[in-house]
């Protein structure tokens, strides 16, 4: 350690001189962000903030406080099991197992998924659909934040015969508050319809019946 940042240590009787230079030292190397009242002014780029109120580090860029984002916010999960429907026109929700979490996390029921921070969200969904039936098969797939369905989300596919396979996808960017939490739903129109999670062969791994993986790319 330098001198310049090694402690002042007592010297003599002296000890209001040093209690002031031990007070300099710690202003230094213990300084801490002004916490905002909300009347601070963004208009200089580059001030370091605490947002009190949100409880995390913001930073004026633009004519505007945008916050510091840290770290973590991140999921990965996936069922590996067929997932079936008891009754047709019937919405259920996914319940995953995640293999990778932070401050995104499983909730009670299972089937949430809890955010601990705010921020916007890339979410990638997929899930492998099948059929018993030679019958059209109508499968359906859409987000729920908080109980309420996202409105303009749904994910439609068809499957034309028995024993057909297909993997269907999305991605979406979700803005959340901390505390709100998401579910996969979906629902088909024939039960012969379900989510095919395959076993692994002597040349590839197993396949999930449903995956999901959450980023956070903006706080």
């Amino acid at each position: 350690m330098t001198q310049q940042y090694r402690a002042p240590e007592p010297s003599g009787n002296d000890w209001q001189t040093w209690a002031r230079r031990l007070t300099q030292y710690l202003a230094q190397v213990r300084s801490t962000l002004v916490q905002q009242t909300g009347d601070e002014s963004a208009a200089d780029d580059a001030t370091l903030m605490w947002d009190r109120e949100e409880q995390y580090p913001v930073v004026s860029k633009g004519g505007e406080w945008r916050q510091i984002m840290v770290s973590g916010g991140h999921y990965a999960g996936g069922i590996t099991a067929d997932q079936t429907a008891a009754s047709s026109d019937t919405a259920y929700a996914l319940t995953y197992t995640s293999s990778v979490a932070d401050r995104v996390a499983n909730g009670t029921p299972a089937s949430r998924i809890v955010f601990s921070e705010s921020g916007q969200y890339l979410i990638s969904f997929s899930a492998q659909i099948a059929s018993t039936s030679s019958s059209t098969v109508d499968f359906y797939f859409w987000p729920r934040i908080n109980g309420s369905d996202v409105s303009g989300s749904t994910m439609m596919n068809a499957l034309h015969q028995n024993g057909a396979v297909l993997v269907v996808s999305r991605t979406a960017i979700f803005d959340v508050s901390a505390g709100d939490y998401l579910e996969a739903m979906w629902a088909v129109d024939n039960t012969s319809g379900f989510l095919n999670a395959t076993a692994a062969t002597s040349f590839s791994p197993a396949a999930p019946a449903s995956t999901i993986a959450i980023t956070r790319v903006h706080a």
